[in-house]
């Protein structure tokens, strides 16, 4: 089972912190590291974050959100081969070209250990800052996807759709790694579809292995309505050692999980140095998971 932590870049307090926060999660085993993404945290807002219960998100205004590509950049000098991975960045929120060169090159950087991960978004007031509509960003998130592919096979560029004029053009870099690995996150509104469709993973926003497992019957579904084995889809699923413990690691695994993904306040919440719950944690569980 291949073990994550998520995230290294919000919160930090300097450069110096976030960076050897990675490289103690590389030293002790972490097989990845990963971040969330905001451009802004309003004061106040109205939009509901889908995934917790009062529909708030567990950061305030002025929480650090260091960009998620610019912080795995500096992990990637500063690391070998931890892999790196956005958990998740808005996709219909931002420009897809500038994001397909950027993730390529942070691909390249890294020699071949990108991850990205992309959703559609929650939170209307962010989009409306960015100035870009709220409204229908499933569909551009489907057409950014096909296109940005485009991008990344160094053939000539030609997409034309109601989102995207793109003809006649190459971009240099393509990624190291060949498919570069698409990670869709949710799993709300059309979320199995287009992983089924146009994902190489799946961030599952699961909060224990039972909801997993009632979860992964509906990616079951949406796999086998395009005709695809829901096993190369790469689950990734988060993962509260202190709520589930060691053993729930095999029963992921019995549901076809590859990757857990635990969140640094979890091992870090009590108090006390993030960085040496790391070292505990590494020394007391991952040299136990298989």
């Amino acid at each position: 089972m291949k073990i994550g932590l998520i995230p290294v870049n919000v919160g930090a307090q300097s450069v110096e912190s976030m960076l050897e926060l990675a490289t103690t999660a590389e030293s002790v085993g972490f097989e990845s590291i990963w971040t969330f993404e905001h451009a802004i945290v309003p004061v106040d807002y109205e939009s509901k974050y889908p995934y917790s219960a009062n529909g708030k998100m567990g950061t305030t205004p002025e929480t650090n959100f260091v960009d998620p590509l610019i912080a795995l950049t500096a992990v990637a000098s500063h690391t070998q081969k931890i892999r790196l991975a956005t958990g998740v960045n808005i996709l219909p929120q931002t420009n897809p070209l500038y994001l397909a060169k950027q993730a390529a090159s942070l691909d390249f950087v890294s020699n071949g250990r990108f991850m990205l991960g992309v959703g559609i978004g929650w939170l209307a007031e962010e989009f409306s800052a960015l100035g870009v509509p709220f409204e229908r960003r499933g569909a551009r998130f489907d057409d950014y996807i096909v296109a940005m592919k485009k991008i990344w096979s160094g053939e000539v560029v030609e997409h034309q759709s109601e989102f995207i004029q793109w003809s006649g053009f190459k971009s240099y870099p393509v990624p190291k790694q060949s498919p570069l690995p698409v990670i869709i996150g949710g799993s709300k509104g059309k979320a199995f579809e287009r992983i089924a469709k146009h994902g190489d993973g799946w961030y599952a926003p699961t909060g224990n292995v039972e909801q997993l497992g009632g979860m992964l019957k509906e990616l079951d579904e949406a796999c086998a309505a395009v005709g695809r084995d829901r096993s190369t889809v790469e689950v990734s699923a988060m993962w509260v050692p202190g709520m589930e413990g060691l053993d729930a690691v095999s029963r992921y695994a019995d549901l076809g999980t590859s990757r857990l993904v635990i969140p640094l306040p979890a091992l870090a919440g009590g108090g006390g140095s993030p960085v040496d719950a790391l070292k505990r944690f590494g020394d007391e569980t991952l040299s136990k998971i298989g």
